[in-house]
């Protein structure tokens, strides 16, 4: 059974950084293309980033366009998100997803931004 556990969150002002960890385990991590999506409170999920299981294949959802970079390290079975610029409207809870379909989902980590 797979399993995807984020770490990373917490609470940053307006235009820091934080980059956001995805560690897999139970599955194929380096044959898996990746996304990591975002909920804010009173809104539907969000699609953040998407990434190839070779990394070679990036695409990002136009609210976080040039400010977030999704990457992976396949030796390390872990998945990133690096984001910059923050603003408030990027406060949610942040989840990875991932494996055949799609089919895990992490229990996600929150992400604050105010001043």
């Amino acid at each position: 059974q797979g399993q995807l556990v984020e770490s990373g969150g917490g609470l940053v002002q307006p235009g820091g950084s934080l980059t956001l960890s995805c560690t897999a385990s139970g599955f194929a991590f380096s044959l898996s293309a990746m996304r990591w999506y975002r909920q804010a409170p009173g809104k539907e999920r969000e699609f953040v980033a998407y990434i190839t299981s070779d990394a070679t294949s990036r695409h990002y959802g136009d609210s976080v366009l040039g400010r977030f970079t999704v990457a992976r390290d396949n030796a390390k079975n872990t998945l990133y998100l690096m984001m910059n610029n923050l603003k408030p409207e990027d406060t949610a809870v942040y989840y990875c997803n991932g494996g055949d379909f799609g089919k895990y989902w992490g229990q996600g980590t929150q992400v604050t931004v105010s001043s």
